[in-house]
């Protein structure tokens, strides 16, 4: 996957998450909702920290084609 791709997958995760919290504004969502938009903000942050490792491995002289998307157990604990 590439740096555009990724981007892609960012701008589709971003809407479905923006449609998720909108849907049942002040309601509440429903228990598969809310599993569904966790699922979405994990994957969001992988795909950040996957578009970071790209771009520290271009930046360092390697090849960013051999970054690879990490656990979400990994970064889940990144500080924000």
């Amino acid at each position: 996957m590439d740096d555009r791709e990724i981007l892609e997958r960012v701008n589709a995760l971003v809407a479905e998450e923006h449609q998720l919290e909108s849907r049942h504004a002040g309601e509440g969502l429903s228990p598969d909702e809310r599993n569904r938009l966790t699922e979405v903000e994990v994957a969001l942050d992988q795909c950040w920290d996957l578009l970071r490792q790209r771009r520290a491995r271009r930046n360092a002289g390697l090849d960013p084609n051999e970054a690879e998307v990490r656990p979400a157990t990994t970064v889940e604990r990144y500080r924000q």
